[in-house]
């Protein structure tokens, strides 16, 4: 007797991160994918989460037993010069999904950001307290607080830096972009002065998977690399890869009138190691995994 699949809804289906999420949960999950202009030939419902009424309309099409929310405004800069926008999607839409999460009686997977914390530190835990520098960062600090209200039906899940191919011409992904800037010659400068510890898009849709697969499961978890590496040194090491090594340069000082971003975001992954039988990568086995299947 086969076993029956959890319908979810996975809001944010045609993002880069969605896109991996949606092929790596399919054997486990009914995925119903969720996104803001459907395309008719593709099986996706309509959802605009800055209203309510949308929202509601999708939860009644679905009737999910798990939702995960990845759709967000994500651009630092983009959150710093339209704060209002970012308030809009980050925050109130996220409420608007738990408020249709706690009437559809359903579990929430949130992504959020290693942008909560200042970066001030070396190596944060779940338990850090948070203080975000940028509008981007404040708004998932909000919106981490109204998904916390659903109590034991909520995980939140922060990354410092997922990456990745899309694998879609029209998905946003930093690598392809990246990708297409050094097959022109041109040269990429990443800063020296950040550090992160990355996530590959596969290996963390592992993780969710492993999160969702256990009913009781709740709280917030860090997901990342072993270890962290610094953008400079990540950004030579993944075009060394394509074949471009001499192309990525070192930026010395933040770029003037760009939204602050944290020194060290380094989020420590030991709680989601503790929970699930996925190994944490090294940041090495993480770029190797980007390319894995890609031509």
């Amino acid at each position: 007797m086969s076993r029956v699949r959890p319908k979810t809804f996975v809001i944010g289906a045609r993002g880069f991160l969605g896109r991996h999420i949606v092929r790596a949960m399919a054997s486990s999950f009914e995925v119903i994918k969720g996104v803001r202009k459907p395309v008719e030939e593709v099986d996706e419902i309509e959802i605009d989460i800055t209203q309510q009424s949308s929202v509601d309309h999708a939860f009644e099409q679905v009737r999910p037993k798990i939702v995960l929310l990845l759709a967000a405004i994500s651009d630092i800069d983009q959150c710093e010069q339209n704060p209002e926008e970012a308030t809009a999607v980050n925050v109130r839409g996220a409420e608007h999904v738990v408020n249709a999460c706690r009437r559809a009686n359903a579990r929430l997977l949130y992504t959020s950001t290693g942008a909560v914390f200042d970066g001030k530190k070396h190596g944060y835990t779940e338990e850090d307290m948070l203080s975000p520098i940028s509008v981007y960062g404040k708004t998932k600090a909000q919106a981490e607080a109204k998904v916390l209200e659903l109590g034991s039906s909520a995980i939140i899940v922060r990354i410092a830096l997922a990456i990745g191919f899309a694998g879609e011409n029209d998905a946003d992904a930093v690598l392809d972009k990246m990708a297409k800037r050094l097959k022109a010659g041109e040269t990429v400068e990443l800063p020296t002065f950040e550090q992160r510890n990355p996530i590959d898009a596969v290996t963390l849709s592992h993780f969710f998977t492993e999160l969702l697969l256990q009913p009781t499961t709740h709280g917030i978890f860090h997901a990342g690399a072993r270890e962290p590496v610094s953008r400079y040194e990540l950004g030579r090491k993944l075009a060394a890869r394509m074949g471009y090594p001499n192309l990525v340069q070192p930026q010395q000082q933040p770029i003037k009138d760009r939204a602050p971003r944290g020194p060290d975001h380094y989020l420590l992954p030991n709680k989601l190691a503790g929970i699930c039988s996925t190994p944490i990568p090294t940041c090495d086995q993480v770029i190797e995994r980007c390319f894995d299947g890609v031509a």
